[in-house]
């Protein structure tokens, strides 16, 4: 992969960034090792099993609309590329495609100012996911979509990394060579809270050997798996340059509400053409009578109600209700304005991931 010159020196900020706190992130580490009674020739193995293993996970709804509305399924199957936030105007996240917005500003002061010079396009700016340690079967990083692609190992020579989301500028950054820092920060989890990335009671020892042994098996069928449900803990990844479905997406795993409907059969055709593997999580449905008023803010069951065909809730009415929203937003203006209700709808997936139980009715 050539990459133009602002992602090969936003790669390299980074690595100057991760080199001058590589010693101090080595002591850590040699520390906690030696704490947990690892022998220190342990961690290069599990090291060097994320760096020829790990895959990225890129996390979306498939159905949400574009600004010509236009599905994220149907753009992705048509374009064969998948494309970041300045380029769809859609993000499951922070939204701020605009220059001089908040991601804007972030993703400069991150990358070193690589992308405030004239010839940067759109396309140039990085892609967003996480680092799919855990091998948790809906993902990594579910708050960021029901469905998610996995890349292939080639791709993260590409690639940089946080120990969180880079909206906060957490110190922990690195690439694939230096990873000191987030790896640090991971170990120091595990040691003192026994915790990794949305996985509880897992200690130090447990955590490298998991790291060195699980990422070089198949990929399991998630489908059989209970969901971790991990809102909040990841290794966000910037992937920079171009992501191809037929060259850098080895798996999709979508969840089964979309089975036997247009957008299920669009990511069918996806992994048809694009010779993607496609697997199904468990996924997620829920009584809007159990929708709790105390996560995610008091208004979450009156548009649980409102959204659910029926008595239950899943993750294809919410995006039958973003669309809605995107079509005709006048229809929700007792909720609020439209970026409000767009935020509230983003919540609510929130809710169902939390909550949700297993979604064994199959449509």
């Amino acid at each position: 992969m050539i990459l133009k010159d602002c992602q090969r020196a936003a790669l390299e900020h980074i690595r100057q960034h991760s080199a001058a706190r590589r010693e101090v992130a080595q002591e850590t580490i040699a520390h906690l090792l030696e704490m947990s009674n690892i022998a220190q020739e342990d961690f290069p193995q599990a090291l060097s099993s994320i760096q020829s293993h790990a895959r990225v996970a890129l996390h979306f709804h498939p159905d949400r609309l574009s600004q010509n509305l236009t599905s994220v399924a149907d753009l992705l199957l048509t374009d064969g590329l998948y494309k970041n936030q300045f380029e769809t105007f859609l993000s499951n996240g922070a939204l701020s495609p605009d220059k001089g917005g908040y991601r804007d500003l972030w993703e400069n002061g991150m990358f070193g100012e690589v992308y405030m010079t004239a010839h940067v396009t759109p396309s140039d700016r990085p892609k967003y996911g996480a680092l799919n340690l855990m091998l948790l079967p809906d993902g990594p990083s579910p708050r960021f979509g029901s469905c998610y692609f996995l890349l292939k190992p080639h791709v993260l020579p590409r690639c940089t990394f946080s120990s969180t989301g880079s909206q906060l500028n957490p110190p922990e950054k690195g690439t694939l060579d230096t990873l000191d820092g987030v790896l640090a920060a991971l170990l120091t989890e595990s040691f003192y809270r026994e915790f990794a990335l949305g996985v509880h009671n897992i200690r130090t020892r447990q955590l490298i050997d998991h790291l060195r042994d699980n990422l070089t098996k198949p990929f399991q069928d998630p489908s059989t798996q209970a969901a971790a449900r991990n809102l909040d803990y990841f290794i966000e990844v910037q992937v920079h340059g171009p992501i191809w479905l037929a060259d850098d997406v080895e798996i999709l795993v979508a969840d089964p509400s979309f089975k036997r409907t247009k957008t299920g059969m669009l990511l069918e055709k996806i992994c048809e053409g694009y010779d993607i593997e496609l697997f199904w999580h468990c996924g997620f449905v829920l009584n809007v009578e159990e929708v709790p008023l105390d996560f995610r803010g008091p208004k979450m069951p009156s548009l649980a109600r409102r959204v659910a065909s029926g008595t239950f809730l899943d993750v294809e009415m919410i995006g039958e209700a973003a669309a809605d929203l995107k079509r005709h937003p006048e229809r929700w203006r007792d909720r609020g304005p439209y970026e409000y209700v767009l935020q509230e709808l983003k919540r609510l997936w929130h809710v169902l991931v939390k909550f949700g139980k297993p979604n064994n009715t199959q449509k």
